[in-house]
């Protein structure tokens, strides 16, 4: 598959909507919509209310959406998050747009958010399509060496049958692993997420239900972004 000139990226107004005058306001929005949330408020009805409240336009309400969970949640998931010592030898079920969506817009230099339950999320999505693009490459790279370093055991990408290119993912993710010697599988599903949550393997995702719903996940986002990424646009509120 040869990669395309198209960036993820910034959205043209995101320096404006995640400037440092917002911050401070995107901060009380995600307190006020976490309670919500906690309290056991609908989510699409919590969101209207603090987006109404603070006056977000619609990516900044996607944002508070991504970064924003109830008590109950983040205990749940923090419970079953796994460290690195408990990766070595393990089969690894990755969650595949999800991750290298989130690289590729942090390697682009689009805001990614530092979110309550300690994931990092962005506010991009593939639409039903996926276009590979120039830093795909490298981040597959990067996520296949340091499941190497961390000895990990054989790597299982699930990606969305659905989404257009999907097949030519599969083909690349394949080729790069055969280039490298990794002990990858590949596998094109309707639904990933729920095969994700009731793997009994060691899940990469920042989807919310998810992580509500496996048992036993590791943040593999916040590690490669926190560690082995740099000049990365993060929010943090």
């Amino acid at each position: 598959m040869n990669p395309t000139s198209r960036q993820r990226g910034k959205h043209p107004n995101d320096d404006r909507l995640f400037s440092a005058k917002w911050l401070e306001v995107l901060k009380m929005a995600v307190d006020d919509h976490s309670f919500l949330l906690t309290r056991g408020y609908g989510g699409n009805a919590a969101l209207e209310l603090v987006g109404n409240r603070y006056k977000l336009n619609k990516r900044q309400r996607q944002a508070l959406l991504r970064i924003s969970a109830a008590a109950h949640e983040i205990e749940v998931r923090q419970a079953k998050q796994c460290s690195t010592t408990d990766l070595q030898g393990k089969t690894i079920a990755i969650d595949g747009f999800n991750l290298l969506i989130l690289l590729e817009n942090a390697y682009s230099g689009a805001y990614v958010f530092h979110c309550r339950d300690g994931c990092y999320r962005d506010i991009s999505s593939v639409h039903g399509s996926y276009k590979h693009i120039r830093q795909t490459a490298e981040a597959i790279i990067l996520v296949g060496e340091v499941l190497e370093e961390l000895k990990t055991g054989p790597v299982h990408w699930l990606l969305d049958r659905p989404v257009s290119n999907s097949g030519r993912l599969k083909a690349f993710l394949l080729s790069v692993a055969e280039e490298k010697g990794w002990n990858w599988q590949v596998e094109l599903c309707y639904n990933p997420d729920q095969e994700l949550a009731q793997s009994t393997n060691m899940i990469v995702s920042s989807d919310g239900w998810v992580l509500d719903e496996t048992q036993q996940w590791f943040n593999l986002g916040q590690l490669l972004l926190e560690e082995h990424l740099s000049q990365v646009n993060i929010v943090r509120v």
